[in-house]
């Protein structure tokens, strides 16, 4: 017997084998690891087997995929691509009295998504001794019990399986019982003792036995009981079960105290001995926690609640044994039925989060794995997003779902969604949950800057202080951060062949626009600029607006007189007739204005005059004319200071001074160097006497002089001077023309003068008017006919030409600025000499157009034109950029 069994161990340990050698092949990947292992243990190389680079594994996110609520067990080294052992693996928990036990895993790869199934075997080690389930064992035999009777005995129990379980019995010598192992494939395992000996209740009442259980393993671990047999009178009969195995269905819903079946079992003896008691064979504590069975009826109760997705099957053992001692077994065998009372649960295994607005439809971003652990339609399940979102569930592999776009995004429209994923079983009472992820959209630079205005227009008044704000320009941007960040600079032009930032810079944190310099509206009046907002996305955009600056003016020019010169320069006298009537033209004083508008309209006032009632001037003609008649008795000399005054806010005036004299013979016309003015007040009569005087002195002088040049040059005229009485070109302004006929005097007017020594004084005539183009070939000066010499000392100035270049005192200027400082902070300052003169000496600063980082230096710096002191125009950040180079 020993041999027939040690032949069906070797059988039942082949077929395992083959079992697990089948299972290998028909999963993907099969590993094997005995139980006990220590955390960390390697196992097996994951990333070998599956032909996977072990430097992805971390990239694509390779996990192993556990239901949740489990326990792990093993893990993947990410560095290595190991499957190691995670947590402490016991098979008689996991498994119980399975042959096989096996985990099951999924091994999830994104990035593509793959999906692979491996199974780990957990193999047996003898880590567990035999148990009996009491300490002491009771028969009762009666005397009359016949050589050979067997009497069943509970078996040892072992959690290990396999070889490790128990495989022998050893019962200590005694003169009575042998014991018997039925250890027979597919049929009960049990025990029984063999009546070897007849007893004698008279010779000795009770029998001790001492039974050994020893299992398989290596080395062999085992357990001793002790058989206390009680020797009674006879007892002939068994107890018998109606059928051997009952077999019974319940719902998982059951409740407390139900009773699912009824053992019963019959004893032909009569008396005690027919009486049945029912009992359950060896179970786990578990399983009598579980269930109850009543020792009289033979009733099996549920003390506790049944879960299908946990244990389908239980087995139960039930031991009926007669008033004697007589026993005999039956199998419960207990099928759990599977309601629909698991909804759907919704794990999620990926999220790209945040994803790109500028995301394609049909995009992946998402893994969600739903699972139901009820069975058949009630694990059927459908699943949904709710809401109107531009995402869908794609079916991918099994249970799995991937989440994918369904339409374009934009985040200036919707930054984040609420992503609820619905799921529903195919119970008869269908069951749902739902889960909400939240994804993110991330800003692309998909937007230009938008200026609030297309064209913008700033009005500024001459003469402003360097540094005034002109105007401001908004851009906006709805991206997000830096893409929608605006940074403003000015697109480099010329504004009459000077760089625009010599005129204007902008702040390009504010968009604000300042003055680099003061305008003169006489130089110009308007001009336009392009200022550009560039966002600080990669790669940036932008757009431009037109800024149109007008220059209003300002009264900050006097009235120049053009006609008569200006005192100093040179003596100019008109000659009114005697005759001449009321309101005849005498003179025309010409002013011009550089101002415009009402400030350069001009009026005309005599302030003063020797004859305050004799002229008058048109008050915007500047027309001289008699008030009334010329009389003998007005004096001949008249002078008059002419006022000249703008109508600006704060009128400007020039003041001139008109000589008149009264005369219609050039013998009559007083001396030139007498024509002064003589002022006409409260002193007259004092200023008169010793005018008086003088004259009489200077008069007696003249005549001996004229008397001793009579005597040497007798009748010999020669020609003194030949005048010029002209309009000095420097008076005009460029912009006025010189039109005859028009009221606006000629440029230069030019007059012959003869001067005879035959006279007192000498004869002043009109001969012809010329210039320099005009002059008829006859009409030739007069000379002596005895040569005569003179001496004139004439000054010739040297007008200058731009021949020469600015150069500055060093060739490269080095500036150091702290980070975070102000916007117009003084960074340094550039010096450049030109020797020439005014304005081909004058150095006007300005930046050459470049760029730092892609954004035009002129949003980080800015130079004064006239000073040439650099301003920063921007806070600067030392953690953006540590240097810059800037050419002026």
């Amino acid at each position: 017997m020993e041999n027939t069994g040690l032949f069906a161990r070797s059988f039942l340990f082949g077929v395992t084998c083959f079992l697990i050698m089948l299972s290998k092949v028909n999963g993907d990947v099969s590993y094997s690891v005995t139980e006990e292992k220590k955390i960390g243990s390697v196992i097996g190389n994951l990333a070998r087997d599956l032909g996977i680079n072990v430097k992805t594994l971390a990239l694509r996110k390779a996990r192993l995929d556990v239901d949740e609520g489990s326990n792990r067990y093993c893990d993947i080294d990410m560095n290595t691509g190991d499957l190691i052992v995670a947590e402490r693996i016991d098979r008689e928990e996991l498994c119980g009295l399975t042959t096989t036990c096996t985990l099951k895993y999924e091994v999830i790869i994104e990035n593509p998504l793959e999906l692979h199934r491996i199974v780990v075997e957990i193999t047996d080690i003898n880590d567990n001794s035999p148990t009996f389930a009491k300490e002491i064992i009771t028969l009762e035999i009666r005397e009359s019990a016949d050589k050979g009777a067997r009497y069943a005995v509970n078996e040892a129990h072992d959690a290990d399986i396999g070889i490790n379980s128990v495989q022998s019995y050893k019962l200590k010598e005694n003169s009575y019982f042998s014991f018997v192992f039925h250890n027979k494939p597919g049929q009960e395992k049990y025990g029984e003792l063999v009546l070897e000996k007849e007893l004698d209740r008279e010779q000795e009442q009770e029998v001790r036995l001492f039974l050994t259980a020893i299992d398989g393993g290596n080395p062999p671990r085992s357990a001793s009981v002790v058989i206390q047999v009680t020797v009674l009178d006879a007892n002939d009969n068994y107890p018998v079960f109606s059928q051997p195995v009952y077999k019974v269905s319940i719902r998982e819903d059951s409740s407390y105290g139900t009773t699912m079946t009824t053992v019963s079992a019959t004893d032909a003896d009569e008396g005690a001995d027919g009486q049945v008691t029912y009992e359950f064979g060896h179970l786990s504590g578990d399983l009598l926690k579980l269930f109850s069975l009543d020792s009289k009826t033979g009733d099996l109760i549920l003390n506790g609640n049944v879960d299908y997705e946990k244990q389908t099957t239980y087995e139960l053992k039930i031991q009926g044994k007669d008033g004697s001692g007589l026993a005999s077994f039956a199998k419960v065998v207990i099928d759990i039925i599977d309601i629909n009372d698991n909804a759907p649960t919704i794990h999620l295994k990926s999220l790209s989060n945040p994803i790109l607005e500028n995301t394609m439809p049909g995009t992946e971003v998402g893994i969600i794995n739903v699972q139901d652990k009820d069975s058949e339609r009630n694990r059927q399940i459908r699943c949904s997003i709710q809401g109107n979102v531009p995402f869908m569930l794609t079916p991918s592999i099994k249970n799995y779902f991937s989440i994918v776009t369904s339409g374009p995004l934009d985040r200036e429209l919707t930054s984040e969604y609420n992503i609820t994923v619905v799921a529903v079983d195919e119970g008869t009472l269908p069951l749902s949950s739902l889960k909400t992820f939240q994804l993110s959209v991330a800003d692309v630079n998909d937007n230009i800057p938008v200026f609030e205005e297309q064209s913008y227009k700033a009005f500024v008044a001459e003469n402003n202080k360097p540094g005034t704000s002109v105007c401001s320009v908004t851009a906006r941007d709805p991206d997000w951060r830096q893409n929608g960040t605006v940074l403003y600079s000015l697109v480099p032009s010329e504004v009459n062949g000077v760089p625009v930032s010599s005129f204007l810079s902008v702040n390009a944190d504010t968009g604000i626009l300042h003055a680099v310099r003061s305008f003169d509206y006489e130089q110009f009046r308007s001009f336009k600029v392009q200022v550009v907002a560039r966002d600080n996305g990669s790669p940036p955009l932008s757009s431009n607006t037109t800024v149109s600056v007008f220059i209003s003016d300002e009264n900050d020019n006097s009235p120049q007189i053009l006609y008569p010169a200006p005192e100093g320069k040179s003596l100019m006298t008109e000659m009114v007739p005697k005759a001449a009537l009321s309101g005849s033209l005498v003179s025309k004083v010409i002013a011009v204005d550089a101002d415009s508008g009402q400030n350069a309209w001009l009026s005309y006032h005599i302030i003063k005059s020797t004859d305050p009632g004799l002229f008058t001037i048109g008050l915007h003609t500047g027309e001289i004319r008699a008030q009334r008649d010329i009389t003998e008795s007005d004096n001949m000399k008249q002078n008059l200071v002419i006022s000249v005054k703008d109508n600006g806010q704060s009128p400007l005036s020039t003041t001139c001074s008109v000589f008149l004299v009264i005369s219609d013979n050039l013998a009559e016309v007083p001396e030139l160097k007498d024509m002064t003015y003589e002022e006409n007040n409260s002193n007259l009569t004092s200023y008169l006497i010793i005018a008086l005087v003088s004259v009489s002195t200077f008069f007696l002088t003249f005549i001996v002089l004229i008397l001793a040049v009579k005597f040497c040059h007798r009748r010999k005229p020669r020609l003194l001077f030949d005048g010029a009485v002209a309009i000095p070109s420097a008076y005009l302004p460029p912009n006025y023309a010189e039109v005859e006929g028009a009221g606006t005097l000629r440029s230069s007017y030019n007059y012959d003068a003869y001067l005879t020594t035959g006279s007192r004084t000498s004869d002043f005539k009109f001969v012809r008017s010329y210039n320099d183009n005009t002059l008829p070939a006859e009409c030739t000066l007069r000379k002596s006919t005895l040569p005569l010499s003179s001496l004139k000392t004439f000054q010739l100035s040297l007008a200058d030409v731009n021949d020469n270049i600015p150069v500055f005192e060093e060739q490269s200027y080095k500036a150091f600025v702290a980070e975070n400082n102000k916007p117009g902070t003084s960074v340094c300052s550039v010096t450049a000499r030109d020797p020439d003169w005014r304005q081909n000496g004058t150095v006007v600063y300005s930046l050459v157009p470049s760029e730092v980082n892609g954004v035009p230096v002129s949003s980080f710096l800015s130079v004064n034109a006239d000073t040439g002191v650099i301003h920063a125009v921007r806070s600067f950040d030392y953690e953006q950029f540590r240097s810059l180079k800037s050419r002026l």
